[in-house]
């Protein structure tokens, strides 16, 4: 795979298009903002300032976003299947606004209804434990390559969990047949195809408190603007997300210009990356990776327009780079796993090494730049 900007050494798998700063969408609705402050445990995640990887890495700051520990789940996914079910029950029981946890409760009291999804592991957790607080019954399918220990805590959560001897994509594809078949049953999938994009356009905007907190903490900190973020890309709604939350800026509002996003993917499974060298949504054959929550072969359908429009590079790294960067983070106090550290892992790929000088003023990046880290998961889960 070669860079869209033009051939130069570094690394095989990479993408570039630095036109895509002066993109612009609409904004994103913000109403999971006051949802996830009502519920048990909610504070906001801490953002870690890292000098020996700015060092490292040529910047001013390196801040990790450290989702290890999210509304007492070690990864930020609950943030938006939370909003998504919250989203699902109002409508059922004709609430309007964003609905306390109590009234979800109290809607959700007796309507014998099953949540429905696939997952790499803390997706379906997360759908589970929102099932366990409101009383419901959850169903998760898991593909193959699922570690059993993650399994287990869906399992944990109460939810049923059913394998499939297959891929995330095949998994996918039996939960929403699954669902499809009963009456009393709703899907809760972060991916979108024709036909399905509303619940997956709700998880993603529940991911914007995670964005929302961000701001704060820079506001706080007196930083301006992040040069960049960099974001693990599974099917590609966080990164959704993040592009969103950027693009939706006015260009003429005086604000700094808009950070740099960076989607990082395994080698063995870069279907973002493949989609956007090809110019068009692509389905990638998956592999085995250590990055299990990344593991996914077709971008979300959703997610696919921000990405092709508004997403400045995209890269795709090997095992040992995620696995080196997991314990990097670990001697620096960062609870990551695979998935999480493949944000460390894409920046060192993107910022360091051969080639790293074109690379650098492709997404204008300094030493005096900020760049942000989201770390996903916690250790030994996946996402």
């Amino acid at each position: 795979m070669s860079s869209s900007t033009g051939a130069r050494p570094g690394p095989a798998a990479w993408y570039c298009r630095p036109a895509a700063r002066g993109w612009r969408c609409a904004p994103r609705p913000e109403a999971a903002l006051s949802f996830h402050p009502g519920l048990p445990g909610y504070l906001p995640t801490p953002l870690v300032d890292l000098p020996a990887l700015a060092a490292e890495l040529g910047v001013s700051r390196v801040l990790v976003k450290d989702e290890s520990s999210r509304l007492g789940l070690p990864a930020f996914k609950i943030l938006g299947a939370s909003w998504a079910i919250a989203r699902l029950l109002a409508r059922r029981a004709s609430l309007d606004g964003a609905p306390a946890l109590a009234q979800l409760k109290h809607a959700a009291a007796g309507r014998g209804l099953t949540l429905v999804t696939a997952t790499d592991g803390n997706h379906g957790r997360a759908v589970a434990r929102m099932a366990g607080m409101l009383g419901l019954d959850a169903c998760v399918v898991v593909p193959r390559g699922v570690p059993e220990h993650a399994a287990s805590a869906i399992a944990a959560e109460g939810a049923k969990v059913t394998r499939v001897d297959g891929t995330y994509d095949q998994a996918v594809r039996r939960a929403a047949a699954y669902a499809a078949s009963r009456p009393d049953a709703e899907l809760v999938q972060d991916l979108a195809w024709p036909g399905y994009e509303e619940v997956p356009g709700w998880i993603v905007e529940g991911y914007a408190t995670l964005l929302h907190e961000i701001d704060a903490e820079l506001a706080a900190r007196r930083i301006a603007q992040a040069g960049m973020i960099v974001v693990p890309a599974g099917v590609g709604s966080l990164a959704q997300a993040v592009i969103a939350h950027h693009r939706s800026r006015p260009a003429d509002d005086g604000a700094p210009s808009p950070a740099a996003v960076l989607s990082v993917e395994p080698e063995s499974a870069a279907c973002v990356l493949t989609s956007l060298l090809a110019g068009g949504a692509r389905t990638v054959s998956t592999g085995v990776t250590i990055m299990a929550g990344l593991n996914c072969g077709t971008p979300s359908g959703a997610a696919w327009p921000y990405l092709r429009a508004g997403l400045d590079a995209a890269v795709a790294v090997s095992d040992a780079a995620a696995g080196r960067a997991v314990a990097d983070l670990a001697r620096l106090g960062v609870s990551s796993g695979p998935s999480g550290a493949a944000a460390l892992a894409g920046a060192r790929a993107a910022l360091t090494g051969p080639g790293s000088s074109g690379r650098r003023r492709d997404l204008r990046i300094d030493g005096t730049s900020a760049v942000i880290l989201l770390n996903t998961e916690g250790a030994a889960v996946t996402g």
